[in-house]
């Protein structure tokens, strides 16, 4: 078990404490229907019963070594839970994940080797464990009087730590005699794949089982009494609601034991999200850097920008339909998708990855005034092309007298000096987003021709050929 602190929970009125602190909903329920987050619950008492601090969990099982857009969604949600106060419990499922969950799936998934399970589940909780930190410093910059003495340790658990040393009979005789068979044959999940072609084993058949028992222990040793995911995940949800009524036998309070599910991330034209889609955003900065995150959420369309801020970001509600309105006003200064992108962007790559993603959209996006105006240091410029092979450093003295097309040719924007001043001369020659209209003009660090702390200039040919030269001391 990996404990992760964000803060300690100060004992006292948790209504009233909640109500002084954040100034957005006394209730976490209605902060989620508010957002977007409820796609269905599986009794309306779990409004009542958050009203005081409880244990929350959801599951990621390790089917890769990072988490992707689709896995942000259900953690934002616990991350709301978080900040309420509540304990937040993301589970790795390291015993689950090397047989699959069949939901969403039409066919099985691909047994994973335990080196590469092993190597899913060490980036996976690393991950887990920075969005959370990351995420809890994110909050504190954006709601309002929000005390960071007020939140419990988030605490990152691993299932197969109940798993080992578990026997099949024990299983069987403890989980298995609970399960109905009718039930299970019920499931979306299963109904689904018994009417393809390639039917369902009984491994993925029986996952919703397994699932059901870590909620189980989840409730009875760590007393944790809501699990929260994706809509697919009801049927594995709601079966862990029932185990546990039947376990702790007919005179337990079956609504003790709460689900809720999430909406899949979907656009406004139905397009999915995801690793099994095709499509997938990962969290992992070497997958999907902290600019192509900038640019897919800057990218976003004006019918879905509204609900993205609501479940992305930590904005205060208000704050958002103000954007929403001024962004109305003006749609082609896409003022809502670029706060959705920088606010999105610092969630999960932190300050000084919104800062690598505004130089990189400045070098292949701006022009002159918009690079000098937001001063990118030559540091800036290393991190956000440092393992870009278009970014070429060379020393400085190699270049002092050398003209803009003998940088071109140097850098590969050009073949020949001859290209170049053709380029020039039909007005497709840039430095640093001017236009140069003399091939043969030379740069000049000491007349500021460099930006980057008078490190970097920036050729472009064309529209979308870009090339870096960053000087080194000689």
């Amino acid at each position: 078990m990996l404990r992760r602190a964000v803060g300690g929970y100060k004992r006292g009125s948790f209504s009233q404490l909640w109500l002084h602190r954040r100034c957005i909903h006394t209730n976490v329920i209605d902060t989620l229907r508010a957002r977007h987050f409820v796609q269905a619950v599986t009794s309306e008492a779990i409004t009542k019963r958050v009203e005081t601090p409880i244990a929350v969990y959801c599951g990621v099982d390790p089917t890769a070594s990072s988490l992707h857009l689709g896995n942000m969604v259900t953690l934002m949600g616990l991350l709301h839970f978080s900040l309420a106060g509540h304990q937040a419990i993301p589970l790795v499922g390291n015993a689950t994940g090397s047989i699959g969950d069949p939901s969403g799936r039409n066919t099985e998934r691909i047994a994973l080797d335990h080196k590469e399970l092993a190597k899913n589940v060490a980036g996976i909780e690393a991950q887990l464990i920075r969005f959370f930190s990351r995420g809890t410093q994110y909050a504190l910059s954006r709601i309002p009087n929000l005390d960071p003495s007020s939140l419990k340790p988030v605490r990152v658990l691993h299932n197969a730590d109940w798993y080992t040393g578990l026997g099949v009979l024990d299983f069987l005789g403890t989980v298995g005699r609970h399960a109905r068979v009718g039930t299970m044959m019920a499931r979306d999940s299963v109904k689904s794949r018994l009417q393809s072609v390639h039917g369902i084993s009984f491994t993925e058949f029986s996952y919703q089982l397994l699932q059901a028992y870590d909620f189980w222990h989840l409730y009875h040793f760590h007393k944790c009494h809501v699990q929260i995911g994706g809509s697919d995940q009801w049927g594995n949800i709601t079966a862990g609601t029932d185990l546990i009524h039947r376990m702790h036998g007919p005179q337990s309070d079956k609504s003790e034991a709460f689900g809720l599910t999430i909406p899949l991330l979907t656009t406004a034209s139905g397009e999915k999200f995801g690793k099994s889609a095709g499509n997938a955003i990962w969290l992992d900065e070497t997958r999907t850097s902290p600019f192509d995150i900038y640019q897919f959420f800057v990218k976003t369309a004006d019918a879905d920008v509204e609900r993205f801020l609501k479940m992305f970001t930590l904005l205060p509600l208000p704050r958002i339909a103000q954007i929403i309105d001024e962004h109305a006003r003006a749609p082609h200064s896409f003022i809502a998708q670029k706060l959705l992108a920088t606010e999105v962007t610092e969630l999960i790559h932190g300050p000084q990855g919104v800062q690598q993603a505004l130089c990189a959209t400045q070098v292949l996006f701006g022009n002159r005034q918009t690079l000098e105006e937001h001063k990118f240091t030559s540091d800036d410029f290393d991190a956000a092309f440092g393992c870009d092979q278009r970014m070429v450093k060379v020393a400085s003295a190699s270049v002092v007298g050398k003209s803009v097309a003998d940088i071109a040719v140097l850098l590969g924007s050009c073949k020949s000096k001859s290209e170049a001043t053709r380029l020039a001369k039909g007005g497709g020659l840039y430095w640093n987003g001017s236009v140069v209209v003399d091939s043969k003009w030379v740069p000049s660090v000491e007349k500021g021709d460099f930006v980057g702390d008078g490190t970097v200039g920036v050729v472009r040919t064309g529209k979308t050929n870009y090339r870096l030269l960053k000087l080194l001391d000689s």
